[in-house]
């Protein structure tokens, strides 16, 4: 049975001076689903949510929750609920006031709530915390703190902006998984915004990737990584090689100077297309068995595998693999019809492609702080 769409955006566009965030953004969003909203800084995500919550009325279009249209119904009479990157805590309460909070101001009985702290108590692990001062707690615990503070009100909706974004490598990876579990026992609708994409394929049902204000691709995790719809996709979900290619008729692709046999159909005959090869789906063989011929330029030990960087007639193609080669060696490359994944070609097209200027030190420069207003 198909769920039913909690919330819909309908044509939505916002503008900060003079600049378009958001530009005709449609979105539905469906009943228990967990979603992610993934992009880099300033491509619309935050500003997504912030529509959704109901801090900022859009310039044009419309927001449903339920079928309902939302517009000019302010945040607090909006069931939905928001865990920020910044948890906002109170410093001077302890843990169970800071949870009981929310219920409080609407005047829920003691004994209630009482109970149904409790209750968030044991699904965020934080049992026998209660009188501890959340000053005194790590950042992973104070993030479940904001957890069940947000859930104790059952919102339909919890939007979920960057909120493992201060916590290290070992605690977000375990956070990310606590986090799917609530969400899978509270049933509710999660909307999660990041821009890293390991966490958004590990954690959601349903990844939205977003740039320049606009959807890009929607389906899930497995979809986005297999078949992404632009080469700006598949650039921005994991490593990909980007080639100018031609489909000469179905099932036959024509690339990097030679013709191969692919999945693909649906294409005009000798259409221009962007060709993506995953780095893992490419065997590196002898130079004699190879489709392709080219020469080792670099290899770098990922400790599960070696990332080899192969020259072919100038293009740098990445190589992911668990057997060692050295520079300077003479490979050929194999490549099965079902690693060839054929893009129609769009604006993306010719942006992205080899890996002439690939290195770790471009990766961290290119890591942008996401707390910017988006």
């Amino acid at each position: 049975m198909e769920k039913k769409n909690i919330i819909e955006l309908k044509n939505i566009t916002v503008a900060f001076d003079g600049e378009k965030i958001l530009d005709d953004m449609s979105l539905s969003i469906g009943d228990g689903e967990f979603v992610t909203l993934l992009g880099s800084s300033g491509c619309g995500k935050t500003t997504t949510l912030r529509i959704i919550a109901g801090f900022l009325e859009p310039d044009e279009g419309e927001v449903f929750f339920d079928s309902k249209n939302m517009s000019g119904v302010p945040p607090y009479k909006r069931e939905v609920n928001t865990i920020f990157q910044r948890y906002a805590l109170f410093p001077h309460y302890n843990v169970y006031d800071n949870i009981a909070y929310g219920l409080r101001v609407r005047k829920v009985p003691e004994a209630e709530i009482k109970t149904r702290v409790a209750e968030m108590l044991k699904l965020v692990n934080l049992e026998g915390f209660e009188k501890r001062s959340v000053a005194k707690l790590s950042g992973g615990q104070q993030q479940r703190v904001a957890i069940a503070r947000a859930v104790i009100l059952k919102p339909k909706v919890l939007l979920l902006d960057e909120p493992l974004a201060a916590l290290d490598l070992k605690l977000r990876k375990d956070m990310q998984n606590e986090l799917k579990n609530i969400q899978k026992q509270l049933g509710i609708t999660f909307i999660f915004v990041t821009h890293d994409q390991e966490e958004a394929l590990s954690m959601s049902d349903t990844v939205v990737v977003m740039n320049e204000g606009k959807v890009q691709q929607i389906g899930t995790p497995i979809d986005i990584y297999n078949e992404p719809q632009n080469a700006f996709v598949a650039d921005f979900i994991g490593e990909s090689n980007i080639l100018d290619g031609v489909m000469k008729e179905d099932y036959v692709a024509c690339f990097a100077g030679k013709q191969f046999k692919c999945l693909d159909t649906g294409f005009d005959k000798n259409e221009d297309v962007d060709i993506v090869i995953r780095p893992e789906d490419v065997d590196i063989v002898s130079e004699e068995s190879g489709m392709l011929r080219g020469t080792v330029t670099s290899v770098t030990f990922r400790g599960v595998h070696f990332e080899i960087i192969v020259d072919i007639g100038g293009f740098k193609w990445m190589i992911q693999t668990t057997d060692e080669h050295k520079e300077g060696e003479n490979v050929g490359l194999f490549i099965e019809p079902d690693a060839i994944h054929v893009m129609k070609k769009s604006k993306y097209s010719g942006m992205y492609g080899d890996y002439s200027s690939y290195s770790d030190e471009l990766d961290e420069l290119n890591v942008i702080d996401d707390e910017d207003d988006e």
